[in-house]
């Protein structure tokens, strides 16, 4: 089973929003070391990495970040990912606002692509154009974001 979703949504973002205001992981989202955000997997969540290395099932995971900069001009809510894996590749979804009631698919993830390191598994992400739209139409989508990484438990 797959524990943790890892994602830094976009390294030079987080960079940027951290020079002109703040970022704030909460609701079961934490930061790592490396300043991305650490998901925990929900109860009935049921992604499983494979022996071949394929996930397969859906991923439910918990906690919100919230970007803000500029006095609020630049606000940005992602909350409660998810993965889900099927026969026709990946959809990666997440709630854009605080009261939950819209998903949006935040990134497509390159399944070919996928490395596995030290109990990981990571997949090259880059921004849709929902996700364009969530980040402040600053991001062209197709523009690489930071890598998915699920960690397995």
């Amino acid at each position: 089973m797959v524990k943790t979703l890892v994602w830094g949504v976009k390294q030079s973002f987080r960079g940027y929003v951290e020079a002109m205001g703040t970022i704030e992981a909460g609701a079961g989202a934490t930061r790592t070391e490396d300043g991305a955000f650490a998901f925990a997997a929900a109860p009935d969540s049921d992604l499983t990495i494979g022996a071949d290395g394929r996930p397969t099932g859906r991923g439910v995971f918990l906690g919100e970040v919230r970007f803000d900069a500029h006095g609020g001009m630049l606000k940005v809510f992602l909350a409660d990912p998810i993965l889900e894996f099927g026969p026709d590749g990946a959809k990666f979804t997440v709630a854009d606002s605080a009261d939950r009631k819209r998903r949006i698919e935040i990134a497509a993830l390159d399944l070919d692509a996928a490395s596995e390191a030290e109990g990981e598994l990571a997949f090259p992400s880059a921004i849709t154009l929902d996700g364009y739209f969530l980040l402040g139409d600053h991001y062209p989508p197709k523009t690489p974001l930071d890598p998915v990484r699920l960690v397995k438990g």
